[in-house]
């Protein structure tokens, strides 16, 4: 029985990110990284992809992180690709109506040729990390803040904890975003993690955290011992553990969903 490969892309406000992974998740190919280009629209989004697909080995499936609220494979809202240069950009409204409700995961199933996820990225970064036992919370520190639960393994429906307040007028993609460590440095940014940790904890009351993303490796405090840091990597590697977890029904290459 010959093993199934699956193609993981990492797509975040700055850079996208791809390997082929085995059947048991490890890459097959080194991972290659690209500067997320803008503006870009949906079908550009779709070709850059295939683009990047097209440097690595074939594979049988694939899955897509993506930054913002995605349900079923639809683009609900993102914070980034809307803008006219990246991430604190201006809004494009143009390019804001061609993202509403855009069925990611059918156009990309179709342009690969093969059974595509696409999610949240946040939840590709705990896929891989999860152990599938109680609330597992997952928090992703990147160009801002992703987050992600299953629930004895099960995805619980995406939560954009990013958008919401923190302070007055200031979100979580602003109080600890990318932009907000550059500016603060990462000792009084990673002071401000740790208080955001610390005041979702109650909220969440989890039996297990997880902290990842790009930023992750740059903190410098101690986030609690119910904390565990963990690579970037796992939003790539993340690819083929949600495939086994069964959460999402698959894009078919024909362009509907299957099941």
């Amino acid at each position: 029985m010959e093993l199934e490969r699956t193609l993981a892309i990492d797509c975040g406000g700055s850079g996208l990110k791809g390997s082929v992974l085995d059947d048991e998740g490890v890459m097959i190919a080194e991972h290659i990284r690209i500067p997320t280009p803008y503006p870009m629209g949906p079908e550009r989004f779709v070709a850059v992809l295939c683009e990047l697909a097209e440097q690595l080995p074939p594979a049988d499936r694939a899955t897509v992180g993506m930054p913002g609220m995605i349900r079923h494979g639809r683009v609900i809202a993102t914070p980034h690709y809307i803008t006219v240069a990246g991430p604190h950009s201006k809004v494009d409204p143009d390019l804001r109506r061609a993202w509403d409700r855009f069925d990611a995961q059918s156009a990309l199933a179709r342009a690969l040729g093969i059974p595509t996820l696409v999610v949240n990225d946040a939840e590709v970064h705990a896929a891989a990390v999860v152990s599938g036992e109680g609330l597992e919370v997952t928090f992703t520190l990147g160009t801002g803040l992703g987050c992600a639960v299953f629930d004895d393994g099960a995805l619980v429906p995406k939560i954009e904890l990013s958008r919401a307040p923190v302070r007055k007028g200031v979100i979580y993609d602003e109080w600890i975003g990318d932009r907000a460590r550059r500016e603060l440095g990462a000792r009084r940014w990673s002071a401000r993690v740790r208080t955001a940790i610390d005041g979702l904890r109650p909220m969440f009351l989890w039996d297990r955290c997880f902290v990842g993303g790009g930023n992750a490796a740059r903190l410098t405090v101690h986030l609690g011992d119910d904390v565990t840091i963990v690579p970037n990597e796992a939003g790539i590697n993340g690819g083929i553990r949600l495939w086994e977890l069964g959460q999402r029904t698959p894009g078919d290459p024909n362009g509907e969903p299957t099941g």
